[in-house]
């Protein structure tokens, strides 16, 4: 299918160029206001085929009218000029295991806060292994939590299509896609996305027009505003709550060498974010950040000086194992007042994290996934 890829008139695209100098980590290409990321993900729906930028346009006027502060994130990029960023991550023709496919990479290089994940359409069209449909879907949901533990999931059945057999498919897949989401936690939300459209709103029996793409921008914006968190930054993790936490200089994660596997002592170093059980931080009342359950991110003695190891420890409610985490991002160890740091500014794997004064750089900020 065609993509519109209209670019921003020369002002605009140098402005875009200067916020992303501020915000390490952004891929080169995207536009970005430092708002709350949402990946719009999909298919040419998403993209916005006959309407470029599709519901995304509405969408973000509604959000903007609202003095929401949101960045949309992805490697695709079309729209008009009312759509405040063009960013976005639906691929035409694209099925959901052809988004499988490339989930990981995309949620390690954006780091969505909240994901809209409209998928299905090309399924039913290509009529492609229909009775697994369902359980694709559930695979990439796991696959979308895995990378991204706090991110807040919108998974919406499809849209309505002229043709009445294509039309029955998609009601067998809409009707299986609730229980798959009531399986997947409290991040996980359903988005009835196929009764708020007719065929009235079709621009050529399955595309939405314009009419129809704005009445997808008011569901999203109603599903949004009903889990408020979507709509706001992870600050600092929530007690109680595995996290993966994430270096805005390489959009890597803080990782335990060690894997769970070696004794006491293993030093934690950036990695790939993989979500595995060495990357998930759980921080407590006490200020520890748990891993595996019973160790703890440690730092080597107790120690002050610059440059002391930050290891994984078994948990022992000492200084050494208490952190503030700021929401600015900062981890400061309670025994030495000084941050947990990627050493020397670091942003290739095998980085080792250390403890180092703290200085506001980029190397010292640690966010939430």
């Amino acid at each position: 299918m065609r993509r519109d890829r209209r670019r921003l008139p020369v002002s605009a695209a140098l402005l875009t160029a200067c916020v992303l100098a501020l915000l390490p980590g952004a891929p080169a290409h995207a536009e970005s206001n430092g708002g709350v990321r949402i990946m719009p993900l999909g298919d040419s729906i998403t993209d916005g085929f006959n309407v470029p930028g599709g519901y995304r346009i509405n969408l973000w006027q509604r959000m903007a009218a609202a003095g929401r502060t949101v960045d949309f994130v992805g490697s695709g990029f079309n729209g008009p000029a009312a759509l405040g960023d063009h960013d976005h991550e639906g691929h035409s023709g694209w099925r959901i295991d052809q988004l499988d496919a490339n989930i990981v990479n995309w949620m390690r290089a954006y780091a969505p806060r909240t994901v809209l994940l409209h998928i299905g359409t090309n399924d039913v069209g290509q009529n492609y292994d229909l009775p697994n449909a369902p359980a694709r879907l559930s695979a990439l949901i796991d696959r979308i939590r895995l990378l991204g533990p706090q991110t807040e999931i919108f998974v919406a059945q499809v849209t309505p299509r002229s043709n009445p057999t294509e039309e029955a498919r998609s009601q067998t897949f809409n009707a299986a896609v609730p229980g798959i989401v009531a399986q997947k936690g409290p991040r996980v939300h359903l988005v009835d996305m196929h009764s708020p459209l007719t065929l009235a709103d079709l621009a050529d029996g399955l595309h939405p027009n314009q009419a129809g793409y704005d009445k997808m921008a008011a569901t999203w914006w109603t599903a949004l505003q009903s889990v408020p968190g979507s709509l706001s930054h992870v600050g600092v993790p929530p007690v109680g709550s595995a996290v993966l936490l994430s270096n805005p200089l390489s959009n890597r994660c803080v990782d335990d060498s060690g894997t769970g596997t070696a004794g006491p002592g293993s030093q934690v170093h950036l990695w790939d974010c993989h979500g595995a059980a060495n990357q998930r931080w759980t921080r407590t009342a006490a200020g520890e950040l748990r891993i595996y359950g019973d160790r703890c991110l440690d730092v080597n003695g107790n120690g002050t000086a610059d440059g002391t190891k930050i290891q994984v420890w078994p948990c022992n409610g000492t200084a050494a194992q208490r952190f503030t985490v700021n929401a600015d991002g900062t981890i400061v160890g309670a025994g030495s007042g000084k941050c947990v740091d990627a050493r020397s500014s670091g942003t290739a794997n095998g980085t080792i994290i250390h403890l180092w004064t703290c200085n506001g750089t980029n190397a010292q900020r640690w966010f939430a996934r």
